[in-house]
């Protein structure tokens, strides 16, 4: 019954600064003697149900400090709060549900400065230094804002962008200023608190401004990198180019002893050198000159940072014309040369095209192509016309474009007339059916020949073979049959003067012998038959 008259508390609101974590809530109860306590849900807690929150416990005012209670700072808990006086005790307020790395805020850095030869060195520290829990792992991640102002009564605010050690120049001397930093990360859109305000007053400058390098820039084109300065003393003065890693320079330790000294620009009496032989295209750096007038006296200048592929320039590429019928050929050389792979392989190179006909008498419509390959035609080409290029090379990546290149020009040669065009083309053509057909004909006639002379030829064969080749070719593969012989007898009779049967004569002929013969011919039967009748003559005499 004595819950109902203790209302809840209110407004419950969580503010964490790196790993410090405070709890608030807002109480309108009159009682006297009222205490707070609050729980805590955490899903990995082992049964999963509230416990106590540590350091929130019969509290007397409306906040406390429960940082010892949280070790997981990307996990979401819940908290609630409820009142107590005596005997009374509220319901729990409404609970709050918070995931620590969320609502945290980057607490201010250290900083620290020192006053040297008219500049301020300034120091920072990042946030959680030195501590054994961090909400922040990565210190390198930081970018620091330093705000800083004279301490007159019209000071006004100037900022900076710092490296954890890092100089201030360009202040008065003999003045006094103050300084505050703060921490951010800018990929997680989080902006620190600003560190407690420091000041410091400057000094004079020991060493001669004449003396120093001024005016410090860099000209570099495809990836040939100069230093050059001015110098403000007639008088002799070696110079030496110093570099330093731009690594170096987001740790957070001092890196004055990490300056090397750039090759061939050492004791140097001209103002320029060539740092080309340091330059990679992976990270930045910081160069710097040291002028020395005798052996005491020496004077550093004013940093200036190069980064390679950003600060470097683009030059313009090579161009060669060429024609071939009614086309143009344009071919380009890459800024640099066909050897230099950084300008071909980093910018991603492509090209742009002027091209125009190059007339006297009237002026001509520029016209404009962009290419990504190092070759480009320009089609329909009129005969007998001066045409002119020039190619300008860029990088959509990095923003950079080159200067055009000189204007290359090209003559086309005099036109043909069309009716000669036509009888060059008709002859031609005529020449190649000639030449295909002649050899075909001839190939024709031969086959022909050939096939008539074996299929069809111009004299017959004996006629005794005919048979015999019929029979041949009817069956080529078969003997022919064994033909039956017929015995024939022939007699032949004689009378004589007595009246008497002189001879019988039995004359027997095959067919088989005659065809063994070869030939079968009448007139051996005609010789035959005058040898009887002589015989028979000379008998009856």
């Amino acid at each position: 019954a004595g819950q109902g008259r203790l209302p809840s508390p209110e407004r419950v609101r969580v503010r964490a600064v790196n790993t410090d974590f405070t709890l608030s809530w807002a109480h309108g109860s009159s009682e006297p003697n009222v205490t707070f306590s609050a729980q805590l849900q955490w899903p990995e807690l082992k049964d999963g149900g509230w416990q106590e929150l540590p350091g929130c416990q019969a509290v007397a005012g409306t906040s406390c400090d429960f940082s010892s209670a949280i070790s997981e700072y990307y996990d979401a808990h819940y908290v609630r709060v409820r009142a107590q006086a005596g005997p009374l005790v509220s319901p729990w307020s409404e609970i709050l549900e918070m995931v620590p790395e969320d609502i945290a805020q980057i607490g201010p850095p250290g900083l620290e400065l020192q006053s040297t030869n008219g500049v301020i060195k300034v120091k920072v520290s990042p946030p959680e230094a030195n501590q054994r829990k961090k909400m922040w792992i990565d210190d390198l991640s930081f970018k620091y804002n330093l705000v800083f102002w004279q301490n007159s009564s019209d000071a006004q605010l100037q900022s900076k962008n710092i490296f954890p050690v890092d100089t201030v120049d360009d202040l008065a001397p003999d003045s006094t200023y103050c300084f505050k930093v703060q921490a951010n990360l800018p990929r997680e859109a989080k902006q620190g608190l600003f560190s407690p305000i420091s000041c410091v007053k400057t000094t004079q400058k020991a060493v001669n401004d004449l003396l120093c390098a001024t005016n410090l820039s860099v000209l570099a084109l495809n990836m040939k990198f100069h230093l050059l300065w001015d110098a403000q003393e007639n008088q002799e003065v070696n110079y030496s180019v110093q570099y330093l890693l731009g690594f170096w320079k987001k740790l957070n330790d001092d890196y004055s002893d990490k300056w090397l000294s750039v090759p061939r620009c050492e004791n140097i009496t001209s103002t320029w050198c060539n740092f080309s032989s340091i330059i990679t295209t992976t990270g930045f750096y910081y160069l710097r000159v040291q002028a020395r007038e005798g052996h005491n006296k020496s004077c550093f200048s004013r940093e200036v940072r190069v980064d390679p592929l950003k600060t470097n320039g683009i030059g313009p590429p090579g161009v060669r014309l060429d024609l071939s019928d009614t086309l143009l050929h344009i071919l380009i050389s890459p800024p640099g040369g066909a050897e230099d792979e950084v300008m071909r392989d980093h910018y991603d190179l492509s090209y742009r095209i002027l091209y125009w006909k190059n007339s006297s008498d009237k002026e001509e419509e520029v016209k404009q192509k962009e290419v990504k390959q190092t070759i480009a035609t320009v089609p329909d080409l009129s005969p007998s016309t001066l045409y002119c290029v020039k190619v300008q090379a860029f990088s959509e990546p990095y923003n950079k474009s080159s200067a055009y290149s000189q204007q290359e020009c090209i003559h086309t040669p005099a036109g043909t007339p069309l009716a000669l065009i036509i009888s060059g083309i008709f002859m031609g053509a005529l020449l190649v059916v000639l030449l295909v057909a002649t050899p075909l004909v001839f190939a024709l006639y031969q086959a022909c020949n050939k096939i008539k002379y074996v299929f069809f030829p111009s004299c017959q064969p004996p006629l005794n073979i005919e048979g015999f080749a019929a029979q041949s070719f009817s069956s080529p593969y078969l003997s022919p049959a064994e033909e039956s012989v017929e015995n024939c007898c022939v007699i032949e009779s004689m009378i004589t003067e007595e009246g008497n049967e002189i001879v019988f004569t039995d004359y027997k002929h095959s067919k088989q012998s005659s065809r063994d013969s070869g030939n079968y011919s009448n007139d051996d039967n005609t010789s035959g038959s005058k040898g009887s009748k002589e015989t028979l003559e000379k008998e009856m005499v």
